[in-house]
């Protein structure tokens, strides 16, 4: 008997649901499953081609699929019907395998344990000791460690139950340092052999003592000059402003024992620098403290500080066999007219240009494009023989 073409379409619409129940279910299982175990997606054609593959049976065995429905549009009617259900049933399920709680997958339940070689069998769950790898590192915002504490950190070993997951080893780990060493802050991470990353900040209790009322203490790696101390003043220069501060401690990298003395010093054995890259602690206000630490300082000056000899130019210059001189252009000279590039003052002489005086403005460090006139006054520094026999070429 042939039936008009909505017939056929009706009756496609009932084959395609009555046999898309399955691969649907099917479907939706393959979503989630993989998903919310893997983190991986199955592939939507390859689930639509099963989902087909298993109507077509299903079909067969239902005895829906005679030949006088194969030869009419029922079948095509009834294809799509599957291939829609099944794809939208995969699309849900691997949806929710995504947002379902208490996901766990098979590479976290991995990661999360430690290798079974570093347990020891010790009473029922087996015990495991973890040891630092690596330097002890310090913690953004906060002064670096003393050098000792740093050292007996990197050499304790923490004994915990075998049976702990990773995560929890870590919190364990980090809540022992706090309370052993009674440091400010802590972080820690266990890899599967039982080796820890440990970076940490120093006891707040001695750093408390330096940091005044409604102020923070931040660290800031920098270029430091020679003889900075603590209760200094330093202004740091960032993009468009400026933050000024008071040292709490000061060291330059490779400083030794040495220098002098000063027990109170929460951080730096040598509580007056040496110059050089190294890292300053200052206390500032939380707002500036915020501005330290999202923009990186450009440049550090130290403001000066009465009789602080340590910042006299005149008193570093000649510690370090150097003097300065002024200098003055003379009309129709050698420098006359001539740019401080072109002169190859350095290069030449062996002195270096300070600052430039004209006319009662001054430009400190003018760069090489700067045209020398008559008048102009210029402060070198060098050696005495340099800045003997350039003072002699331009007067």
């Amino acid at each position: 008997m042939s039936y008009s073409l909505p017939v056929q379409i009706l009756f496609g619409l009932y084959l395609g649901t009555l046999t898309g129940v399955v691969p649907a279910l099917v479907a939706w299982t393959l979503g989630f499953v993989f998903r919310y175990v893997t983190g991986v997606a199955v592939p939507g054609f390859g689930v639509v081609v099963l989902s087909v593959a298993i109507a077509g049976v299903q079909g067969g065995l239902l005895g829906l699929l005679d030949p006088t429905v194969v030869q009419s549009p029922t079948v095509i009617v009834a294809l799509v019907v599957v291939m829609l259900s099944s794809q939208y049933a995969h699309a849900k399920g691997d949806e929710m395998g995504t947002t379902f709680p208490r996901r766990i997958g098979f590479r976290q339940l991995r990661e999360n344990r430690l290798s079974s070689d570093v347990i020891e069998r010790v009473g029922r769950f087996g015990q495991v000791r973890v040891r630092a790898t690596g330097d002890v590192g310090d913690i953004e915002g906060y002064p670096p460690l003393p050098d000792d504490l740093r050292t007996a950190i990197a050499e304790d070993e923490w004994t915990f139950p075998g049976d702990l997951p990773i995560p929890e080893l870590e919190s364990r780990l980090a809540d022992r340092l706090r309370t052993d060493y009674d440091l400010a802050d802590v972080t820690v991470e266990i890899d599967t052999r039982a080796m820890a990353t440990v970076n940490a900040a120093p006891p707040e209790g001695s750093l408390s003592r330096c940091v005044p009322a409604g102020k923070r203490a931040v660290s800031v790696d920098t270029l430091l000059p020679t003889g900075l101390s603590r209760n200094d003043t330093v202004v740091f220069t960032l993009e468009d402003e400026e933050v000024d501060g008071t040292v709490l401690s000061a060291k330059t990298n490779g400083d030794g024992a040495g220098g002098n003395e000063d027990t109170d010093a929460p951080v730096s054995p040598t509580p007056t620098t040496g110059g050089g890259d190294g890292r300053v602690t200052v206390a500032v206000s939380d707002e500036e403290a915020r501005r330290l630490l999202d923009d990186a300082p450009t440049k550090l000056r130290v403001e000066s500080r009465g009789t602080r000899y340590e910042f006299e130019l005149i008193r570093l210059l000649r510690r370090g066999g150097k003097r300065w001189e002024r200098v003055s252009i003379r009309a129709g000279g050698a420098f006359d007219g001539q740019t401080l590039g072109a002169a190859s003052v350095r290069a030449t002489y062996g002195v270096a240009v300070l600052a430039l005086e004209r006319d009662g403005d001054w430009t400190v460090a003018p760069p090489g494009t700067t045209a020398l006139e008559a008048g102009d006054c210029l402060y070198v520094v060098g050696d005495d023989e340099s800045v003997r026999r350039f003072s002699g070429v331009v007067a």
